[in-house]
């Protein structure tokens, strides 16, 4: 893996999304600000809001400012419906070859969850598997379809590797290789026998595998038996969002989207929520704890100490959490929490 060198002051794509994704993009960058965060944004459109002003949900200018600073900080995004984009998200994943999808989900004080104790990382296989967008209708009256999962090995392999060094560098003990080889046997085979392969390069880490049903089981009945998990596409989409129901829900998950150049999207992995848009009640926790990644990212690892504390320090009381948590805070409120945790 190789990575790039951010100078002191980097500039990030900011995409503050659809939906609610201008009110938390704002609580967030002022929430950067304050925990001294050295960001110039520049701000670009993906999504409907793209699509409605430029006629396209990824605009060429948007593609081009990723691609000239390397790091992005993304708001929730919605895909026009009809012919076009399956998902803007994932043609950015795949454009960027941004392929380890990595959320960490850890247990928040005070935010209301029937589990304490959770810390899971969940690094999903980003660009391939059924997402790799091979399908097609069999007959003419489109009576039947058929969707070809493709994994490969050199595809699982780097994504192997990263969730194990993801774990060397941040003290983890095991990871879990999630399948369902039992049953698929090439393609969830190939998968399951490059991480054995993998795991023998890293015997600082214990290694097992676990078939999908049994861990979806497992992470309900004992989250804590699990450290580091990686998986292929599909299973890490349906899985990290069970993960993040552990700790109170998608509100409070943060994300990254790794590629091996060093690019990488952070974002808010919750919907628009068109119900609660101008209200100013939205919660902008995961977008923040993003941030916080990305400030990790760039070099800026006490900025981001910072704002995870002004994070935490306000989720703890519930009068400064949102009322999405239980609370009784609207977005400002909330924010001027965070920031005022931060400055403490």
């Amino acid at each position: 893996m190789t990575t790039t060198s951010f100078p002191a002051r980097p500039t990030v794509t900011l995409i503050e999304g659809d939906g609610i994704g201008p009110e938390i993009a704002a609580a967030t960058v002022r929430a950067i600000a304050a925990a001294g965060g050295q960001i110039e944004w520049e701000r670009q459109l993906a999504g409907m809001t793209a699509a409605e002003q430029t006629g396209d949900p990824l605009p060429a200018a948007t593609v081009a400012s990723i691609k000239q600073h390397q790091v992005a900080l993304k708001g929730p995004l919605g895909t026009p419906i009809g012919a076009g984009f399956r998902s803007v998200n994932v043609t950015l994943r795949q454009q960027f070859d941004l392929y380890a999808n990595v959320r960490p989900t850890v247990t928040i004080p005070g935010v209301p969850s029937r589990y304490t104790g959770v810390d899971i990382v969940m690094v999903r296989e980003n660009t391939e598997d059924l997402y790799a967008g091979v399908e097609h209708y069999i007959d003419a009256r489109r009576s039947a379809a058929e969707s070809i999962a493709i994994i490969t090995r050199y595809g699982s392999e780097r994504v192997i590797v990263y969730a194990f060094e993801y774990a060397r560098r941040h003290g983890r003990k095991r990871v879990t290789l999630v399948h369902k080889a039992n049953i698929l046997k090439l393609s969830n085979g190939l998968f399951l026998d490059v991480g054995r392969e993998v795991a023998q390069r890293y015997p600082d880490i214990v290694f097992d595998d676990m078939i999908v049903d049994a861990t979806a089981m497992k992470l309900v009945v004992a989250p804590e038996r699990f450290d580091v998990i990686v998986t292929m596409n599909l299973f890490g989409d349906i899985l990290s969002d069970l993960t993040a129901g552990l700790i109170g829900g998608l509100g409070v998950a943060p994300a990254a989207n790794i590629g091996d150049a060093g690019c990488a999207i952070f974002e808010a992995v919750h919907g628009t929520a068109p119900d609660i848009v101008g209200r100013g009640i939205a919660n902008p926790t995961g977008l923040m704890l993003s941030a916080a990644m990305l400030l990790e990212h760039v070099g800026q690892g006490d900025a981001a100490a910072r704002l995870r504390k002004g994070i935490l320090v306000a989720l703890a009381d519930v009068t400064t959490r949102t009322g999405d948590l239980g609370g009784q805070a609207d977005t400002r409120g909330y924010t001027d929490a965070v920031v005022r945790a931060i400055e403490a």
